[in-house]
C-alpha cells in the first residue's frame, strides 16, 4: 500500500475512533498504525526490519561466534550445517541417526559426494570424529571427507585429517563453510576453481 492511499485511511480510522468517544492519544494512535502498518509489512520495509531484527543477534568482531552454536542441539547443528550446504546449491541427504556409519550428511553429487560429520561440543574435536567420517564414507559412496564443528581441532585430529584428505571446518572458519564446501565438490576439469 502506498503512502498516499494509507495516509486517508489512517486520518479515516483515527477519526471514526476518536468520535466514538475514544481518549485522543488513543486515536492517533490508531491513525499512526492504519497509516503506518501495511507500509511496515510491505515486501521491502518487512526485509529491512527483519533483516535489522537479525542483525541484533549477530555477534560483534572478536565476540565468540561459536557461543551461539553452543546453544543449538547436536541434531539443530545438523540442521544448520544442512541448510548452509542447501544455501550454497548443493544436494543433501540427511542420514538416519543410528546406521549412519559416522556420517551425518551425504552433500553433493556423485562422483564427488562429501560425507559430512557434524559435532557440536564444548571443546575442540579429536581425531575420534575423523576416524568415523573417513571410515563410513566409502559405505555412504562418498569420495571426500568433511568434519564440520562449532570448535577447532586437536593436533591429532588435523594430523590424521591431512593424512586422509578430510577437511576440517571450525569455530571462526564456519562462516565461510558454503565456500569450502563449494571448493570440496567442485570438479576440477570444469576450471571454475575458487581461488581465496
Amino acid at each position: 500500500m502506498r503512502l498516499t492511499s494509507a495516509l486517508p485511511a489512517g486520518l479515516l480510522a483515527g477519526a471514526a475512533v476518536a468520535a466514538a468517544g475514544a481518549d485522543p492519544r488513543f486515536a492517533l494512535a490508531v491513525a499512526a498504525l492504519a497509516v503506518l502498518g501495511p507500509i511496515a509489512t510491505s515486501r521491502p520495509v518487512a526485509g529491512f526490519l527483519a533483516g535489522t531484527l537479525t542483525g541484533l543477534r549477530t555477534p560483534r568482531p572478536g565476540e565468540d561466534r561459536g557461543a551461539r552454536h553452543l546453544a543449538m542441539s547436536g541434531t539443530e547443528f545438523e540442521e544448520h550445517i544442512a541448510n548452509l550446504a542447501r544455501g550454497a546449491g548443493l544436494p543433501v541427504i540427511m542420514t538416519p541417526y543410528s546406521g549412519d556409519w559416522g556420517v551425518d550428511l551425504i552433500v553433493g553429487h556423485r562422483p564427488r559426494r562429501v560425507a559430512v560429520q557434524c559435532k557440536r561440543l564444548s571443546r575442540p574435536v579429536g581425531p575420534d570424529a575423523v576416524q568415523q567420517v573417513v571410515a563410513g564414507a566409502p559405505m555412504q559412496d562418498c569420495t571426500r571427507t568433511m568434519v564440520v564443528s562449532n570448535q577447532g581441532f586437536t593436533p591429532a585430529a588435523r594430523r590424521l585429517a591431512e593424512e586422509h584428505g578430510c577437511t576440517l571446518v571450525g569455530g571462526s572458519e564456519l562462516t565461510r563453510f558454503r565456500r569450502i564446501l563449494r571448493e570440496v565438490t567442485l570438479d576440477p576439469d570444469d576450471g571454475d576453481r575458487c581461488t581465496g
